[in-house]
């Protein structure tokens, strides 16, 4: 039977003399020059409460509820008035409640009846989750060897959290945030209280494995079929899966899981933008953002700026809408690179977002092997599964360098191997961006 859950949605941080916002009010996302005063001097002007900062000590950007669906009334065409201006106040938007991208169904990849145990970097998992067609298409284990390289520094992944005691993962996993509760760890589990260690994942009985979802393949139990069968669990095990894939490329890396979207696929702009905050402030050196989302936020570009001026790398999903047209992260070229998604034969996925802004580079995102809650392994496809082929990537380029920023990792991933004009510099190539930035940093 299906259960319900209560998720309590607020910012990071304390709450600054706020009730918790009643649950018709609006979220809307405050930027200032002035601090925590000049919020509360515009609440006390506007009827709005304060919920907290989403930059940690910076005390640039904060979340504000308000049950005046007119807050923003004031703002004729993006223009603050003079009251606001006078207060130090930059920018007000609406908090967007964001949806993970869809995720192309998925077929039984082959790994996932490979299920002979090999040893990966001092742990046992699947053979067909390291010799899968994804890492043979971008020579992974041909740079890992050739120039002895297994990650190095700290890799946050902003998705819907992480099983922590996963066979594969548990020993690079740092202990993380959730941002959907305002709490300390980064568990998926707690999304469905009544399956904490509830999963399956023997398969002691031989069967094949089963669709869950029709989009994420995995080798699970009937029962646990039955109950992630629905809406509110429609993502269940994303950030599992990406974290898994940047742990495969750069296994000696740490990974710091960051939750900022539910297990039904939704999360606030503000989670978001307030775990890239925490990412930086805890000494991430690259972050994973396998999302998309279609209009741009001035305090998420700030986020961004801010990531970038403290030399960490960001890496986005492409979108898989099949489209030329911007989305956000990836648009921002910039300062993000943008992965999209190929085909084992080495052509974009028909599905896969092309072409600039968005796309610097692609990866494969078919059927693509990863860890999944239970100490299971798991197929899907979408770029949400290209982009961490590409972030751990960047984490190998850290065992060469640990100087790396946006601009040097950029030069080097474009180092690819050219397929078709939408894909930019082309299909991800682990071996030549490794050589590229080992000459460069020589």
């Amino acid at each position: 039977m299906k259960s319900r859950i209560l998720i309590i949605l607020v910012a990071v941080s304390i709450l600054v003399g706020a009730r918790p916002a009643a649950a018709q009010q609006q979220r809307y996302i405050v930027q200032t020059t002035q601090g925590l005063e000049s919020v509360l001097n515009l609440c006390l002007s506007a009827s709005c409460q304060v919920q907290g900062p989403l930059d940690g000590a910076i005390g640039h950007t904060y979340l504000v509820t308000s049950s005046n669906s007119n807050f923003l009334g004031k703002l004729a065409g993006g223009l603050l008035n003079p009251l606001e201006r006078l207060l130090g106040i930059e920018s007000v938007e609406a908090d967007q409640l964001l949806s993970m991208p869809l995720i192309p169904v998925a077929n039984a990849a082959p790994g996932l009846y490979d299920m002979t145990p090999v040893n990966y970097y001092g742990t046992v998992v699947w053979n067909g989750y390291v010799n899968q067609p994804a890492t043979q298409i971008i020579e992974l284990q041909n740079a890992q060897n050739g120039f002895n390289v297994s990650g190095k520094g700290i890799v946050a992944d902003i998705d819907t959290g992480v099983d922590p005691t996963h066979p594969a993962l548990y020993r690079v996993l740092l202990p993380g945030y959730d941002f959907t509760r305002n709490q300390p760890g980064a568990s998926e589990w707690l999304d469905i209280p009544s399956m904490q260690n509830g999963i399956d994942g023997s398969n002691s009985q031989g069967e094949a494995p089963v669709v869950v979802q029709q989009r994420t393949v995995a080798v699970l139990d009937q029962r646990t079929v039955a109950v992630l069968d629905g809406g509110p669990y429609s993502d269940f095990g994303h950030g599992t899966m990406t974290a898994g894939l940047i742990h495969l490329v750069a296994p000696t890396s740490m990974i710091l899981p960051l939750k900022a979207f539910s297990a039904n696929g939704t999360g606030y702009l503000s989670n978001i933008i307030a775990a890239l905050y925490y990412a930086v402030q805890n000494n991430a050196d690259v972050v994973n953002m396998s999302f998309d989302f279609t209009t741009s936020s001035a305090a998420f570009s700030t986020a961004v700026s801010y990531a970038n001026q403290s030399n960490v790398v960001l890496v986005a999903s492409a979108g898989n809408e099949g489209v030329n047209t911007p989305v956000y992260p990836a648009a921002m070229d910039a300062y993000v690179m943008g992965i999209a998604s190929t085909s084992d034969s080495d052509e974009i996925s028909t599905w896969s977002n092309y072409g600039t802004p968005d796309v610097w580079i692609g990866a494969p995102g078919e059927n693509v092997v990863s860890t999944y809650p239970g100490g299971t392994y798991a197929s899907s496809s979408g770029t949400s599964f290209s982009c961490p082929l590409a972030t751990g990537t960047v984490a190998l380029l850290l065992s060469v360098n640990p100087t790396l920023n946006q601009a040097q990792a950029a030069s080097a991933l474009a180092h690819a191997q050219p397929l078709a004009p939408n894909l930019n510099h082309g299909l991800l190539d682990v071996y030549t961006a490794n050589q590229a930035w080992l000459q460069a940093a020589r």
